[in-house]
């Protein structure tokens, strides 16, 4: 039924297939642990974050700070004698996301996974915090930098390498940045990204023309009924189903399982407000200035890349990213063949390899 939207001039496809999945984003996951991440071993808490920048209307209804859930394989103890690895979900995506990838890595890492502010079962409170509204005011990249920070620091306790996934990547890579600017939380080993957000939707990214069609769009979805409406055209198994379709190469992949792991928990509260304001954030960090931001701060960054991914192509990514423009940043550029946007869960026995090869290589660093 949205065979329609694949006609529509680019960048609309995007910020539709951003709505499509960010109705799946709210149902992922659950707050004490769903039975399918239990059934690899995973357990799940929750940490109270006090964030520094929390907003005035925010710290009235939790005033202990924001819970955050985040996931941890094996003993709550850490071994002093592995690396640390924590790994970071996209947009639409939470913990579970990296419940086959946790089994996987616990043998050779101190392994976690966190929801980010606004996504999975951590809070997510209204993200209008000011009048006029002016959108991603607290769900941002610099707040989720700024969150895997403070996380590692109260809850992981040792220097750690951020594995992610989409956006997840560009959080973390301010994670990183924030870290090299701070002589007291140099806490960030590196940063591994699996199709990282190439951010086609940042308004220097568009197309001059289409800039006011799709700033109409975004302002239509989030202030009137039709954002909502949409997502509850989609939240069902066939709907959930069909989306994760678009995004994996291999088809099969996209298991009872999974789906069940996305439609059980059901829509939180917030989720919908959280997401229709995220897809308006049309500014803020680009990965390419990222990654130029790192030049000379010792934190290297290693890129895996779906070759089927629909919506991250990997030709602009290896373009824009890769080695050759950042020399003295970027490991490597690996294409992950038949694989596509989520390559950690589609096939956890092509990317874990590459997890532990990075970690190898600079945990001693």
């Amino acid at each position: 039924q949205w065979a329609p939207l694949r006609h529509i001039s680019p960048p609309m496809p995007k910020l539709c297939q951003l709505l499509l999945w960010a109705t799946l984003a709210g149902l992922l996951g659950g707050a004490d642990g769903s039975a399918i991440a239990r059934q690899y071993g995973v357990t799940s808490k929750t940490w109270q974050w006090r964030w520094k920048g929390m907003p005035q209307v925010h710290l009235a209804d939790r005033p202990d700070g924001y819970k955050v859930r985040y996931q941890y394989y094996g003993d709550e103890t850490p071994d002093p004698s592995k690396p640390t690895v924590v790994l970071v979900h996209g947009f639409g995506g939470n913990c579970e996301h990296w419940r086959k990838v946790m089994p996987m890595v616990a043998p050779f890492a101190n392994c976690y996974a966190i929801d980010l502010l606004g996504f999975g079962f951590s809070d997510k409170l209204s993200p209008r915090v000011d009048e006029p509204h002016v959108p991603a005011k607290v769900y941002n990249f610099d707040t989720w930098g700024e969150q895997l920070l403070d996380f590692i620091d109260n809850v992981v306790k040792d220097d750690a390498f951020l594995v992610t996934n989409s956006v997840g990547g560009i959080a973390g890579m301010s994670a990183a940045i924030q870290s090299k600017q701070s002589e007291r939380r140099q806490r960030v080993r590196g940063v591994q990204l699996i199709s990282v957000s190439l951010r086609l939707l940042h308004f220097e990214k568009q197309p001059v023309l289409q800039r006011p069609l799709t700033s109409a769009l975004q302002w239509t979805l989030r202030e009137t009924p039709l954002g909502k409406a949409f997502f509850g055209q989609v939240a069902t198994a066939e709907g959930v189903k069909s989306v994760l379709q678009q995004c994996y190469g291999d088809k099969e992949a996209v298991t009872d399982e999974l789906v069940e792991a996305i439609l059980t928990p059901g829509l939180e509260d917030g989720a919908a407000d959280v997401f229709l304001d995220f897809i308006s954030y049309s500014w803020g960090p680009l990965p390419e200035r990222q990654l130029r931001s790192l030049q000379g701060s010792d934190i290297p960054v290693s890129i895996l890349w779906g070759e089927k991914d629909p919506w991250e192509p990997i030709d602009m990514g290896r373009t824009s990213l890769g080695p050759e423009q950042h020399p003295k940043v970027v490991d490597e550029f690996v294409t992950l063949k038949g694989l596509g946007h989520c390559a950690m869960d589609e096939n956890p026995e092509i990317v874990v390899p590459r997890i532990k090869a990075f970690v190898d290589r600079y945990q001693k660093a």
